[in-house]
């Protein structure tokens, strides 16, 4: 069935905290997969997930970095993936369908951000590449695992992805000017598209999928980007503090949605949309705020036609 885009009165907000969502949610046995879950909402989400029963496997492109960062986070467990690579995506994959273990939930938290003009596998623009090729790869990789649970999985887009829809004709930047935020958006669009597209084909497998904006949040995912360009968008001031009017949230509160999209039992037998503070959001309005979901986003066309390329462009395809 065909999810609304519209929100459910959910009883939370921007406000809310991972720790919030989870209240009352016992997550022993199952068993979550989280990726970027040693850094920024990462981190929080795997905290969280922890502190309610979950396992939680975090594949790590710094193995030693995450030790240092999970350090003394129960139920726990590490592994090496370098999702700009997808030798390695299939590595992970292998490993984790030799255990013959199941997953209830798969996070796709890691990301880039308006880095520089960066070429990686075959010459593909980095943040595509990074952001919704390699999660396409691990998703599609870990499908048995994944449909033996019948959970859920979450794409983890952002608000930016108002700034671009997908460059059907010019995916990589091969043309012209490289603009580092536009591929940033192309790359969140492409999250919501895959979220809508693996939504359809997995929900008769019992299978749940939802794309979410975390909200701003400031943590080393802008780790590219000059000090001076974070001023000139006043998110902080000339001495590196955050800026309370430019409207982030708290680590804590910034992992809230990911956990509630993966959780939450008033999301129960719904799928195929994009969340905003802990509920689904509503259509965006052109004219208005840049908050809801862009058209482009939740376009089950376009999320079929970039499901069809990802699959040519990676080699794999689990519904094929």
């Amino acid at each position: 069935m065909t999810t609304p885009q519209q929100p459910i009165a959910s009883g939370f907000g921007a406000d809310s905290t991972a720790a919030e969502v989870l209240r009352g949610i016992d997550l022993s046995g199952k068993l979550a997969v989280v990726t970027g879950g040693y850094s920024g909402l990462g981190l929080e989400t795997t905290r969280a997930l922890a502190a309610a029963g979950a396992h939680v496997v975090v594949p790590a492109r710094r193995p030693d970095t995450a030790r240092e960062a999970l350090a003394g986070i129960d139920g726990v467990e590490l592994d090496e993936l370098d999702l700009a690579d997808l030798d390695s995506v299939e590595k992970f994959a292998e490993r984790f369908l030799a255990s013959g273990r199941d997953i209830d939930f798969v996070i796709n938290s890691a990301a880039v951000m308006a880095c520089p003009e960066t070429r990686v596998g075959p010459g593909w623009e980095a943040q595509f590449a990074t952001n919704h090729l390699g999660h396409y790869a691990l998703v599609n990789r870990l499908w048995p695992a994944i449909e033996r649970g019948r959970g859920r999985v979450v794409a983890v887009s952002s608000g930016g992805h108002h700034n671009s829809p997908i460059r059907w004709d010019d995916l990589q930047f091969d043309q012209g000017h490289y603009d580092k935020w536009e591929a940033y958006g192309q790359a969140k669009t492409a999250n919501v598209l895959f979220a809508v597209q693996l939504d359809a084909l997995a929900r008769d497998h019992g299978v749940r999928a939802f794309a979410l904006h975390p909200g701003g949040i400031l943590t080393p995912l802008q780790r590219h980007l000059p000090k001076q360009e974070m001023v000139d968008r006043g998110w902080i001031d000339e001495d590196g503090n955050p800026l309370n009017p430019a409207g982030f949230k708290s680590p804590e509160q910034g992992a809230a949605t990911q956990v509630f999209a993966a959780t939450s039992p008033q999301l129960d037998g719904k799928g195929g949309v994009y969340l905003e503070d802990c509920d689904i959001a509503s259509p965006f309005v052109p004219g208005g705020p840049r908050v809801g979901v862009r058209d482009y986003a939740i376009d089950p066309e376009q999320a079929a036609r970039l499901w069809d390329l990802s699959a040519r462009l990676t080699g794999v395809n689990a519904f094929a």
